[in-house]
């Protein structure tokens, strides 16, 4: 049998997601033993142009809900983004991780050959599902999911690789 889209994106999409909560856990957690603002890491960047902890996390779960419903043909959810607080984040990524696990293997099939388009800097562009799937959306969902990582433990969180990957 075929690898399928579903095996190739909830797996992966479930993992990190439920890894991110755990990690937020953890920072909320040396906010407090540190009497740091939860503020202050929820508001951080590494780098100027690059966005804070809060909307990487957004992204993350936009990555993971939006293929899902694309691959499956269905609309895509919206989110208010308008989290502020490692509550709201953990409430996001468990909403998401719902929609990611109410879909069924079927409800995938084929998704390998539909087309995806998607506005990107204002111009339409066209995916084959798998390519969406494995040259898109998997990269820019582990990218923005490090990038939570990365300011955390930037921030002096005491995270591991393992914190990321899970056990």
């Amino acid at each position: 049998m075929a690898f399928s889209t579903y095996q190739a994106a909830v797996p992966a999409f479930l993992q990190i997601l439920g890894n991110l909560s755990t990690i937020l856990d953890k920072a909320e957690a040396h906010c407090t033993a540190r009497k740091i603002a939860p503020e202050a890491l929820l508001q951080f960047r590494l780098y100027p142009d690059m966005f804070p902890l809060v909307r990487q996390v957004q992204i993350a779960t936009d990555q993971a809900k939006g293929s899902m419903a694309r691959l499956a043909g269905i609309e895509v959810p919206s989110y208010a983004d308008t989290e502020t607080t490692f509550d709201d984040l953990r409430a996001r990524l468990a909403k998401t991780v719902d929609f990611v696990k109410s879909f069924k293997p079927e409800q995938l099939d084929g998704a390998e050959s539909r087309t995806v388009v998607l506005k990107i800097r204002g111009a339409d562009r066209s995916f084959q599902g798998d390519q969406y799937l494995t040259n898109f959306v998997l990269p820019n969902f582990y990218f923005h999911a490090t990038i939570v990582y990365a300011i955390l433990r930037h921030c002096g969180v005491e995270l591991g690789k393992m914190d990321f990957l899970g056990g």
